[in-house]
């Protein structure tokens, strides 16, 4: 399946587009099946509501992230940092063009991070199945130009998890690493280890972008954008692990 469909049939199986044709199927049926049309109306109001409030949504990201951060100093024998692409900031006005979104900063700044305190080289993968300039050479010029870290491995064909993690290894395998650093986010370190072991690397998770909250509060029982994404994020991990469980 291509890149296009996959994304195209996600698209129905996560919020908000499954809620609304959840609610809509209810609506087609309030005239023949009264009952079952308004059960189905408030199930996709209810999980709207659920899926769009904090304590919901950080407890489904956290359910993901497993893996705990690296110590500050890590002292593992990896031959390299990989650095997953997130997605572009296409046409930014403020840097002239495109360059990388703010998920894909998160992931570098804490690549930076990682390599200023192991000195290990890092490969940045990611291509453009959207258009554009491929994330790698993205992620490449915002490591050197903003953070001063120099990248020697550029990655710019890998549309998804899976050839991010294929294409990875045939270049690191001509320099005779397996052993990585992987930089992800935390909520998707399981699903991108899972495949960057798959393509036959032996991983060191190093994960960034925790899912950390204060007390609970009131606030937090309301519903609001930022939260439905934080849920959507997680379902979206969801699918994806019981996609590759099938593959």
């Amino acid at each position: 399946m291509g890149w296009f469909a996959v994304k195209f049939v996600s698209a129905f199986l996560l919020p908000p587009l499954d809620l609304l044709l959840l609610g809509s199927v209810g609506l087609l049926m309030l005239r023949p099946r009264p009952r079952l049309g308004k059960g189905l109306i408030a199930t996709a109001l209810a999980l709207l509501y659920l899926l769009s409030t904090a304590v919901v949504a950080d407890r489904l990201l956290g359910a993901l992230e497993t893996r705990p951060a690296l110590p500050a100093a890590p002292t593992d024998n990896v031959g390299a940092i990989v650095v997953l692409g997130a997605g572009t900031y296409f046409g930014a006005p403020e840097y002239g063009g495109d360059t990388v979104n703010r998920l894909a900063l998160e992931r570098l700044r804490y690549a930076a991070r990682l390599y200023r305190s192991t000195g290990k080289p890092i490969l940045v993968t990611g291509g453009n199945p959207a258009g554009g300039t491929p994330e790698g050479l993205l992620m490449k010029r915002a490591l050197e130009d903003d953070f001063r870290v120099p990248v020697r491995w550029t990655e710019t064909a890998a549309r998804d998890t899976d050839e991010n993690a294929r294409f990875s290894y045939r270049i690191l395998k001509q320099a005779g690493i397996r052993r990585i650093y992987l930089v992800t986010h935390a909520w998707h370190m399981p699903r991108a280890a899972r495949a960057f072991e798959k393509a036959g690397f032996d991983v060191v998770p190093a994960p960034t972008g925790f899912t950390t909250r204060g007390r609970t509060g009131a606030l937090d029982f309301l519903p609001r954008a930022k939260d439905l994404l934080k849920s959507y994020y997680a379902l979206h991990e969801a699918i994806g692990l019981a996609w590759y469980a099938l593959k």
